[in-house]
């Protein structure tokens, strides 16, 4: 007899399972490097990244200090903005009809074409680079909370519309709170296009020096054929990816697991 409780999955293997491919295909990597003798600057091995890492850990991790500020700013300057239009865009249908293809066309053009732009038009390195990475990350907030904003349940909002609430009673405590599980599944796609964003800005500045992220640090990894160090930056720049969305995921379980369905465990 099938029920809800057969399709749990063990907390473990949430975690073990993917550990554990990891695991062999570092295992795998090593071998074939080691037996094939492959050279670093072609494709070095793990034992040689990690050897990169913990030997330029202090110029590494100083790089990704900038890159993930860059990117955090990004994102919260994205949740901002993006809410607001998307509240905006639900207080009026015709502000939503008008504007709302600008954001999706602001979205399908690549920020590698754009960002040399806004690099030129602001005067300040680092707020080109915010802006870059807004650019790229903002249009999911806007998207996926328009769409939590306007699917409420009919039944609920007539009987809220019964009950003669206001506008601002009916926004508040039916479309927000509703519109939620969109607006974190918004956030983890924004909270990886942030991280995007800030590198691919930061390979077109270029920006070199104590103030360089990681993305300058592979450029110049890959000129002096250092490929360790350049592996490790972007093992860095994966973890940290990696990272942003689980601490995305963690805040949506945590707002959410009292009482909506979508996160909810079964044995509950």
């Amino acid at each position: 007899m099938s029920g809800r409780g057969g399709d749990a999955v063990h907390p473990f293997a949430r975690i073990g399972a993917p550990l554990l491919v990891g695991a062999l295909a570092l295992a795998l990597w090593q071998i074939v490097v080691s037996e094939y003798d492959v050279p670093s600057y072609i494709v070095p091995s793990p034992v040689a990244v990690m050897h990169a890492l913990v030997e330029d850990r202090i110029l590494l991790f100083n790089s990704l200090g900038v890159t993930l500020g860059i990117a955090l700013t990004a994102l919260a300057v994205s949740i901002v903005l993006g809410v607001l239009v998307a509240l905006l865009f639900v207080r009026s249908r015709w502000i939503e009809l008008s504007l709302f293809p600008y954001a999706v066309l602001l979205q399908v053009t690549p920020i590698i074409a754009i960002a040399p732009l806004i690099i030129i038009w602001v005067k300040n390195t680092w707020l080109a680079l915010v802006l870059c990475a807004v650019v790229v990350a903002i249009f999911p907030i806007i998207s996926n909370t328009t769409l939590g904003l306007r699917s409420v349940d009919p039944a609920l909002l007539n009987l809220f519309r019964i009950c003669r609430a206001s506008r601002s009673q009916i926004l508040f405590r039916l479309r927000i709170p509703g519109s939620l599980p969109y607006f974190f599944g918004g956030l983890r796609i924004a909270s990886g296009l942030s991280l995007i964003g800030a590198v691919v800005a930061e390979f077109v500045a270029g920006t070199g020096g104590q103030g360089a992220g990681l993305a300058y640090q592979i450029l110049l990894a890959g000129i002096q054929l250092n490929i360790p160090r350049l592996f490790a930056a972007l093992l860095l720049i994966t973890l940290s990816g990696v990272a942003l969305f689980a601490l995305t995921v963690w805040v949506s379980r945590l707002s959410l697991a009292r009482w909506h369905e979508s996160e909810i465990s079964p044995s509950d």
